[in-house]
């Protein structure tokens, strides 16, 4: 199934009703399954975060794990619920690989932003088995490497930012 960038799972345009402060979102399919008003599978859930299988799966076994509050962005998402998220990840994909279902691999993906494939604007972490001969691909020219000097440039503009965020240096 290949769908277009800013396209929601239902063929309809990417939407979210709110900025990032958690509250559920208008027109939101993942705020109505935390709220109950939308039919999910649900693999596990807490106080923070649920994991739901997905209705569009790559492998059988493909699961989301998603906070329960409205965060379209991860930037808009507390350290808390992140790293609880992160932690409810790790455990997915150990019962995957436990289940008995065909796994030899596991991918996990977040994308954040129209502009990174988001289809619906309500943070979520996909977690699926993958095998050999399964359809997931990724389309990119990873040929390409950048000389030292490059990266050393970025990384140091990146240290930069992440410092004034903390407002301590890192090594």
């Amino acid at each position: 199934m290949t769908r277009r960038r800013g396209e929601s799972p239902s063929g309809g345009p990417a939407t979210s009703k709110v900025a990032g402060d958690g509250r559920p979102a208008v027109d939101c399919v993942f705020c109505d399954i935390v709220v109950g008003k939308a039919p999910a599978s649900v693999v596990y859930q807490d106080e923070l975060v649920m994991a739901i299988m997905t209705i569009g799966p790559v492998t059988p076994g493909h699961l989301m794990v998603l906070p329960k509050r409205h965060y379209p962005y991860m930037r808009d998402m507390d350290e808390e619920t992140g790293m609880r998220l992160f932690k409810v990840t790790l455990r997915m994909e150990r019962a995957i690989r436990e289940s008995g279902v065909r796994c030899e691999g596991i991918d996990l993906f977040l994308a954040d932003g129209e502009a990174a494939f988001q289809e619906v604007l309500h943070l979520h972490m996909h977690v699926f088995p993958r095998f050999k001969g399964d359809s997931f691909r990724i389309e990119a020219d990873w040929s390409v490497k950048p000389p030292r000097d490059e990266l050393d440039s970025v990384a140091q503009q990146i240290r930069r930012a992440n410092d004034s965020r903390r407002g301590g240096a890192s090594s």
